[in-house]
């Protein structure tokens, strides 16, 4: 699925954290999971060793992107559809018919 790109909106529809809203950081595409930033936190025990002491570490789980929807400045939650206009293709918000303005760089 290529409908959500690094740097959207999205708002979790599923899961722990359902309500929430955050940014995607990254995309796993042929795993169809995404990592968004301050969603699905998980922390890890690391056990001491000889040289090394142990360590609690917190990371960013993955989430699936189906447990995802974008949000967009007009509409709270939107699904996403395709426009094809002097070949090029743009993402569109199917219940307003407006574009979705990408912040990817």
């Amino acid at each position: 699925m290529k409908k959500l790109k690094i740097g959207d909106n999205v708002k979790i529809i599923l899961g722990d954290d359902k309500g929430k809203m955050g940014i995607i950081k990254s995309l796993l595409h042929k795993k169809g999971k995404a990592i968004v930033d301050g969603i699905n936190i998980k922390i890890k025990h690391i056990k001491p060793s000889k040289n090394k002491a142990g360590n609690i570490v917190k990371f960013y789980a993955a989430l699936d992107i189906s447990n995802m929807m974008l949000s967009n400045q007009n509409c709270i939650v939107s699904r996403v559809g395709f426009i094809i206009c002097d070949g090029k293709k743009f993402r569109i918000c199917k219940k307003t018919k407006n574009l979705i303005l990408s912040s990817e760089k």
